[in-house]
């Protein structure tokens, strides 16, 4: 029967009415256990596939999610995007995945085409690199349901997940202060997003907390990507030998890499001679000649999260704006000096 199998055809098998079947198929809590899986186990043989165009009739919804993400080059979004599917594959909905390679215009177009789909919400994680979030308060004032996550715009009327990055980047930076002793530490930040501003504060803050000097040659503004990470350290090591920091904090671990090939090409040693850590914990970082110190970034758990804040938001309308942090860790290796 296949595409054919009606609820009316599993409730006849079951001796049960079309109401009850569409209860259990829909998991609404006024059907008993047993009643549920025997109704999920008779649409399964049956080869039942639920109608969602008779559904999103009758709901107003379409039970699509369109998924907005600035890269997908390296390990971290594609995690992420699993983390969704695990929620929204166990909640009926399908998702539109859109990358934006990092360019807030082709960020705008995408949004424009998901909501001309008529998606349910979007999940945003921001390109946008100016100060000015006008854009997306008229989304979120617009009506549409919107979660950021990872890169957030904050203070709009929109829930957001992330990780605590201010204070991450204080711990990984006290590591190299308390455990390794060094004092001239620099940074290479990201672009004018959230995460990015961030870690650079939590770095600001270790320094301003163990009275360490902040030298403006030692904050390099480049990018998430490996050939910033390579410009920016060799802006370092431009510097007289004599004015090299001895540690350096990376914005993500995908600039650390880039600072390393650079570091390595300069004949220099990590971590004898410059010691550096990341952030993210990409799937390279142990696996580099020197392994690379870096904070993880439970990707997987904040794709997760952000999908069923998403739903909740979509289908309540007394839900509550959050802003959700996931906790990290730091994953400590030979590139600090340990």
């Amino acid at each position: 029967m296949g595409s054919d199998v009606t609820l009316k055809h599993i409730a006849d098998a079951l001796g049960v009415s079309a109401m009850t079947v569409s209860r259990a198929l829909n998991n609404r809590s006024n059907v008993d256990e047993e009643t549920r899986e025997k109704v999920l186990e008779k649409a399964q043989s049956m080869g039942y596939t639920p109608n969602h165009v008779a559904k999103s009739l009758v709901s107003s919804k379409t039970y699509t999610i369109g998924v907005v993400i600035p890269e997908i080059t390296h390990a971290f979004f594609p995690e992420v995007v699993r983390g969704i599917e695990e929620v929204t594959n166990n909640s009926d909905y399908q998702l539109f995945l859109t990358n934006t390679n990092e360019q807030f215009d082709r960020e705008k177009n995408a949004i424009k085409t998901l909501r001309s789909k008529r998606v349910d919400g979007l999940l945003i994680s921001s390109s946008q690199t100016e100060d000015d979030v006008s854009y997306y308060k008229s989304l979120v004032d617009s009506g549409t349901k919107v979660v950021f996550f990872d890169r957030c715009i904050e203070g709009i009327g929109a829930s957001t997940v992330s990780v605590n990055d201010r204070e991450s980047s204080l711990k990984i930076t006290e590591h190299l202060i308390n455990k390794h002793g060094y004092t001239k530490i620099a940074h290479l930040g990201g672009p004018h997003v959230s995460i990015g501003q961030k870690r650079l504060e939590g770095y600001l803050e270790a320094l301003e907390k163990y009275d360490l000097p902040i030298n403006d040659k030692w904050i390099i503004v480049g990018g998430f990507q490996e050939e910033a990470g390579y410009d920016a350290m060799e802006k370092l090591l431009d510097l007289p030998t004599e004015e090299f920091p001895e540690a350096v904090v990376s914005v993500n671990d995908p600039s650390a890499i880039g600072a390393v090939k650079a570091i390595e090409e300069a004949g220099l040693s990590i971590p004898d001679d410059i010691a550096i850590v990341g952030f993210t914990d990409d799937i390279r970082a142990p696996l580099l000649d020197v392994p690379l110190t870096t904070v993880h970034q439970p990707a997987y758990e904040v794709g997760k999260r952000a999908a069923q804040k998403l739903i909740r938001t979509i289908e309540r309308d007394s839900e509550t704006v959050e802003n959700i942090v996931v906790p990290t860790t730091l994953k400590i290796r030979s590139s600090c000096g340990c």
